[in-house]
């Protein structure tokens, strides 16, 4: 397997696929999965002649189980590691959910003062907080993220079985027609990951605050977001951020839900396609 050892040793995974002389793209994962969630993503645009990335975050799919380090200033870290060892420049970063925030805080901390990004896009992702504060009365409340904890803590397996089957693709609305397959490649990635990494994450996740990281962006991003999202409500996502951001283009899907990447891939994969060409 590839991997590379961050300054707290700890070893990452990742996949490079591509011609190195290609215009990269790298791909930041959503909680509680893997690089594995963009496979789809990857092979569409290795097919359009990019070079493509993704690496599983420290916790995660085949990343090493250490103890700490789960929060979004570490994953930023990690992720500039893995893009100084392969030297990646002119690169797009593209998030999903929590890999939105993990993309956010690298642009912001390490990737635009560098140089080495050209343009960003979150999709359906955290930024700038989940959590319902007095500055943020849109946002979920506690006891839905600790709800979260007591199940994985409970029972990581029923639990990660119920989301994908549920909320995550909305396969819980009237007339859905639940893919077992995918809800089972859902669970085998999360299965993979380190409990206590995905307990931690919760709180990574959902507690967050990015305001500063997308007022500090001023790349070109494009943030997309489904209008039925169960799991990052859009109310409190999206059009917060495009608001914040100096150069943010923001597109919605009505009906959509969190896991649209998968579900409607042809649809999001020829948009991303589109703002990676503009």
């Amino acid at each position: 397997m590839a991997t590379i050892t961050t300054q707290d040793g700890v070893e990452i995974y990742y996949k490079d696929w591509g011609p190195r002389d290609a215009q990269p793209i790298m791909f930041h994962h959503g909680w509680p999965l893997s690089s594995d969630d963009w496979d789809t993503q990857m092979l569409f645009f290795l097919k359009h002649g990019y070079r493509v990335v993704a690496h599983d975050r420290r916790g995660h799919g085949r990343s090493a189980q250490v103890s700490d380090g789960h929060d979004m200033d570490h994953y930023a870290a990690d992720a500039a590691a893995v893009v100084e060892h392969l030297d990646l420049r002119n690169a797009i970063h593209i998030g999903h959910s929590t890999g939105g925030g993990e993309a956010t805080r690298y642009v912001a901390r390490y990737g635009e003062p560098q140089g080495r990004v050209a343009k960003a896009a979150l999709v359906s992702a955290v930024p700038p907080l989940m959590l319902k504060t007095a500055a943020n009365p849109e946002g979920l409340p506690i006891e839905v993220f600790d709800g979260f904890r007591q199940a994985l803590a409970g029972n990581r397996a029923v639990f990660f079985l119920d989301v994908p089957s549920g909320p995550f693709y909305g396969f819980n609305r009237d007339g859905a027609q639940v893919q077992q397959g995918v809800v089972r490649n859902w669970w085998r990635q999360a299965m993979m990951g380190s409990a206590l990494a995905q307990y931690e994450g919760i709180k990574a996740f959902s507690e967050t605050d990015q305001t500063e990281d997308l007022k500090a962006i001023g790349v070109p991003t494009l943030v997309l977001h489904g209008e039925d999202d169960q799991i990052v409500p859009i109310v409190a996502a999206a059009p917060k951020s495009v608001k914040l951001l100096r150069n943010g283009t923001l597109k919605t899907y009505p009906g959509y839900g969190h896991g649209m990447l998968t579900i409607n891939a042809d649809v999001l994969n020829a948009d991303l396609l589109a703002f990676v060409r503009a």
